[in-house]
């Protein structure tokens, strides 16, 4: 402000006369009050030594024991008479009488200063805070004599309230006029640079529009001097600036909608840990809310103690960190980079982070994959190389043993065979190329021929089939094939994992709340929903370990028990994504040694249709 054009101008004239304004005030004040003060002393020793020369008071005083209620009564009369503090003092500086206050409450006044002078020069004058009336007082003291003897002392006292007031007044009166006399001068000065000032003004107005973002502010210049040179000046320079902004923006709106748009998590963080910036990816992969991170440490943000000692490294060596860290709360794999920016100040660090988690886990998969295929294929194929060996060796030559090997290759390679077909079967229906024709659909026709098919089988094992499907059971949308194979499945395995003497219970029946407790236990969780029609294969055989149950829908899982039984371990995978095809859901409940129930549920085709 004050190195404006106008505060050059017109500061100088206000500031002179606002100076010449306090220092007037300032010496008539003192001399007003010097002048009062020296009034007020003369006044005050006049009626000291009027007093002083009272006969009440030399009366009093005089004989051994002065008369200290007269002395009271006959300051309080002075005192009223002449509107000051009247105090009487004896020899010994006790306070004999008093007008303002109690004189016995009062301590010696045999040194005080007004006392000291009269006792000494005959005259006594002094100016001090009063403790008594919390002020500044003015004192004059007189010695009371008779025949050449000293009776006493008499003391007048005035507050300073009333001078000080005056003075007050005074100033106040004279800052105003030199208040009003610069207020004048600051309008005439006003007048005078106005003119001058205005185009500047604008200026700086069109100026403010452009620091302020409204890149299109421009100024008509009206001058050929020195303000018109810098109008035309400033019109070019806003041309250049509104050009590289724009750039500016464009590159930093590219820079934005990689930085939101890319898979990979970048932070930014200064020398303290602080994230200055994070983009969508990083907030995700580290599952923290965007808005939330920016200001907080890198430390509070990242839960993994391999990230925080990778940038603690980062930061000590000045050269860039790579790492594969995993965070232990959410279970992810991580690529971390972590990097000094180049030629920031002060010092900034680039993280990128890379979320491996779904590669390690396909990884996982794939190596667990090989492993099973591997083991499920180890066997037949070792079989039939012992079978070949044995017939290479002479056993061709003895027909019966031939037969009996020719039947064991050919069960070898069914086994083969239906280990190729569920896997090319798993696959299509992974990759979505098996296309389901759903149709409104008995739920009897969907499991009479999947138990009419195997009950021969469970006859020969000795056990014991039984249906129940509730009345009045509504159809269910389903492509009855697919569903038919699902629940030959579970059939199948029901059979082989029930010892003779068994029964195996195939139900169907409206979904309950009974059926929602138990989703959790299997494979599939989430809400049900409104209208499902359950079923289930319920037997009473093996059973299945608690440690089991959450794998036992993956592909090639096999329990201790299952793994001395043919199979290959595919038909429950397959059967989970079916039914899951079918937007059912398919889990198990199982106690070992007691039994175990799989349930799927199907959605009913009227809801479907109507939904």
């Amino acid at each position: 402000m004050f190195s404006s054009i106008w505060w050059r101008i017109t500061a100088p004239y206000i500031a002179i006369i606002l100076l010449a304004t306090m220092g007037l005030t300032l010496f008539l004040s003192l001399e007003a009050r010097n002048a009062r003060m020296e009034d007020l002393a003369d006044h005050l020793l006049d009626d000291a030594k009027l007093m002083a020369r009272d006969a009440q008071l030399l009366q009093s005083l005089a004989g051994d024991a002065p008369n200290s209620a007269a002395l009271d009564r006959l300051a309080v009369e002075w005192s009223a008479l002449i509107e000051k503090r009247i105090t009487v003092v004896g020899v010994d500086g006790t306070v004999l009488g008093e007008s303002h206050a109690d004189a016995a409450q009062m301590a010696s006044h045999l040194n005080r200063p007004e006392i000291q002078l009269a006792l000494r020069d005959g005259v006594g004058m002094a100016t001090r805070f009063s403790q008594t009336q919390r002020t500044e007082v003015m004192y004059a003291a007189m010695p009371v004599l008779s025949a050449g003897q000293l009776l006493g002392f008499v003391r007048v006292a005035m507050p300073l309230d009333e001078v000080q007031a005056n003075v007050n007044r005074l100033s106040r009166g004279l800052l105003i006029a030199g208040v009003l006399t610069a207020l004048v001068t600051a309008l005439l000065a006003t007048y005078t640079v106005s003119r001058t000032v205005a185009p500047i003004r604008r200026l700086t107005e069109t100026v403010q529009r452009v620091a302020a973002g409204d890149l299109s502010g421009r100024l008509l210049p009206t001058t050929r001097d020195e303000v018109g040179q810098l109008t035309r000046s400033f019109n070019y320079m806003a041309d250049q600036l509104q050009e590289k902004v724009a750039t500016l923006a464009l590159e930093q709106a590219r820079l934005s909608t990689v930085l939101e748009h890319m898979a990979d998590g970048v932070i930014i963080t200064d020398e303290a840990g602080v994230v200055v910036m994070i983009n969508a990816a990083a907030a995700r992969i580290l599952r923290y809310d965007e808005d939330k991170a920016l200001g907080r440490r890198f430390a509070q943000i990242a839960y993994s103690h391999q990230l925080i000692e990778l940038w603690s490294r980062c930061c000590e060596s000045g050269v860039q960190q790579t790492e594969t860290v995993e965070t232990p709360l959410y279970g992810t794999f991580l690529h971390a980079v972590i990097t000094p920016l180049p030629a920031s100040d002060p010092p900034r660090y680039l993280v990128m982070l890379q979320d491996l988690t779904h590669i390690r886990r396909l990884e996982t998969v794939r190596r667990d994959f090989i492993s099973n295929i591997s083991h499920e294929l180890r066997t037949p194929l070792a079989s039939l190389a012992l079978v070949v060996e044995t017939l290479r060796d002479g056993a061709i030559e003895d027909p019966p043993a031939a037969r009996r090997f020719l039947r064991h290759m050919e069960t070898e390679l069914l086994s083969l065979t239906q280990l190729v077909e569920e896997l090319l079967e798993l696959s299509r229906i992974e990759s979505g190329r098996v296309p389901l024709t759903l149709s409104a659909t008995p739920v009897r026709e969907l499991v009479h021929q999947p138990i009419e098919r195997l009950d021969p089988q469970a006859e020969r094992k000795g056990v014991t089939l039984t249906l129940a499907i509730a009345e009045n059971l509504p159809p269910v949308l389903a492509d009855a094939p697919r569903m038919r194979q699902v629940i030959a499945n579970l059939l199948h395995n029901a059979i082989k994992f029930t010892p003779s003497g068994g029964t195996i219970n195939v139900f169907a029946r409206p979904y309950t709340a009974e059926e929602l407790g138990q989703v959790g236990d299997g494979a599939d969780d989430g809400a049900a929903p409104p209208r499902e029609i359950v079923i289930g294969v319920a037997d009473t055989g093996l059973g299945i370990p608690d440690d089991d149950l959450p794998r036992i829908f993956e592909r090639f899982y096999k329990t201790d028990r299952a793994r001395a039984q043919q199979g290959t371990g595919l038909g429950l995978a397959i059967s989970k994504h079916i039914v899951q095809m079918h937007h059912g859901r398919i889990w198990v409940r199982s106690i070992e040694g007691v039994g175990s129930t799989f349930y799927l549920t199907l959605p009913m085709a009227s809801e479907s249709a109507t939904g």
